[in-house]
């Protein structure tokens, strides 16, 4: 079933037709549970990877021998996904989820031990609209990562790894990849969801906009929301950042959201080029009391069925995951920024 955005609740550019100098393109991908196999596009999907290649991993020093079974979490997902179908747990499938949701330690898992990146994303650039091509006729966009929040000065960072590849040069195709034993959190495990891209309009962030036409946006949501409030409406006025600007959840392209960090330059490190946004790992499909950027689809099924996280994916703080590329050479190292 194709996946549909609803009309914004308000034509920002009609009101600001300044506006139209900054309209972009970025492709919402509208992950949903499925059976993708390595050969089309997915999160969470079996990744297509060369038989004699090695496998990447993470050999960062951190602790690792404490975490989640990769079998427990999904069969836990699976339960739970069952009894809310029906209508909430069982007293026997609470007790089975207290014990599928329990940490394990394996005290011989040593700190530098490799540990298996788990993947996260392939796009194949035939079945994605707007995915930039890659370096050198590479047309296959691969996302891996650790699966623990571990890395970096904080200890508390996520460590992506970003591969492209030529889809024709793979002539034996790894059938079982290698797993982590132990992943640090539920979170970095997506569940294999099948794609449905959807080219939409967007705006770029409000504080990357020129200062004079933001403040004009600024004051405009400030008198719609007095004006709800005198109306004694209950249904919150639509926002610039929220509903008419950056859609949520996983898409390609666009313009990178800045909600929990101020904006900032992002260049290359090998050539000082600016980088664009390849792609977004978000979190959430949609969120809000409006539910604005939630396709028609999902309106016809009952609400405590709706999935606003169908991937399981949990970036941060329930936040997303920006990945840039460079604008001069798509080989280059990318760089990417958790909100």
């Amino acid at each position: 079933m194709n996946r549909t955005t609803p009309p914004r609740p308000v034509d920002i550019e009609a009101l600001f037709p300044k506006l139209g100098a900054f309209r972009g393109t970025t492709t919402r991908l509208h992950p949903r549970p499925g059976r993708p196999d390595a050969s089309v596009s997915s999160v969470g999907g079996p990744m297509l990877w060369p038989a004699d290649e090695p496998w990447p991993v993470c050999t960062e020093r951190h602790k690792r021998s404490s975490g989640y079974r990769i079998a427990d979490l999904r069969r836990e997902r699976q339960v739970l996904a069952d009894a809310w179908a029906r209508d909430r747990p069982t007293d026997e499938e609470r007790d089975l989820l207290k014990e599928l949701g329990r940490r394990h330690r394996q005290r011989e898992i040593a700190d530098t031990d490799p540990i298996p990146l788990i993947g996260v994303a392939q796009l194949y650039r035939r079945d994605v609209p707007g995915l930039p091509p890659g370096p050198d006729g590479h047309d296959l966009l691969q996302v891996f990562w650790c699966p623990f929040e571990a890395h970096g000065p904080t200890r508390y960072g996520l460590a992506p790894h970003v591969r492209w590849r030529r889809s024709d040069q793979v002539a034996v195709a790894l059938d079982t990849p290698p797993q982590p034993a132990l992943v640090g959190f539920k979170g970095s495990v997506a569940e294999p969801c099948v794609l449905h891209p959807e080219q939409v309009v967007t705006y770029p962030y409000a504080d990357s906009l020129p200062p004079r036409l933001w403040r004009k946006i600024d004051s405009w949501e400030e008198a719609e929301a007095r004006k709800a409030e005198r109306r004694g409406l209950d249904r919150e006025p639509a926002t610039y950042h929220h509903d008419l600007s950056i859609p949520q959840g996983c898409r390609v392209g666009g313009f990178p959201s800045w909600h929990t960090t101020d904006p900032y330059a992002v260049n290359c490190e090998a050539c000082a080029a600016p980088m664009v946004l390849l792609l977004t790992l978000d979190s959430s499909e949609w969120s809000g009391a409006n539910g604005s950027w939630m396709p028609h689809e999902e309106w016809t099924v009952a609400e405590r069925l709706r999935d606003r996280n169908p991937t399981q994916l949990t970036i941060g703080r329930d936040g997303l995951l920006n990945i840039f590329a460079c604008s001069a050479d798509p080989g280059h190292p990318h760089r990417w920024s958790l909100q």
